[in-house]
């Protein structure tokens, strides 16, 4: 599926994809419906990120978010995406890595997020690596 991102064609790649119960999500960075980068700080940018993520598992058939992969450009906004990103996916929180990185596509953008998703019933939410109660 594609987003509003100008890169998905340019560079040919898909915001994401259903692989049997698997939903990859590619790093999506803060880009707005008509291809702007999305105004604000850190934080604004981060819980756009987790938006265009979120709406992308949801169409292709929902599912439970098991990892993410944060690149951002500056270590003292760490905690501002953080909360951005605890707020999007904190209530099943998922295996996540943050990394600093010297910079990204465009540079005003200050974060871009990966994402895996688990569709179906049978996800494991106990952290074991096993589904079902623990």
């Amino acid at each position: 599926m594609r987003s509003a991102s100008p890169f998905e064609a340019l560079y040919g790649f898909s915001r994401a994809v259903r692989a049997g119960d698997r939903i990859l999500v590619a790093g999506t960075a803060p880009v707005e419906p008509d291809g702007s980068s999305t105004p604000g700080g850190s934080y604004e940018q981060a819980r756009r990120c987790c938006a265009i993520i979120r709406a992308a598992i949801a169409e292709l058939g929902g599912g439970r978010v098991v990892r993410t992969r944060v690149f951002i450009t500056d270590p003292a906004d760490a905690d501002a995406i953080g909360r951005a990103h605890a707020e999007a996916f904190g209530a099943d929180a998922p295996v996540a890595t943050m990394v600093v990185v010297a910079a990204l596509l465009r540079p005003e953008w200050r974060v871009e997020i990966e994402a895996e998703a688990l569709t179906g019933q049978d996800n494991d939410s106990t952290g074991t690596g096993v589904s079902g109660p623990a």
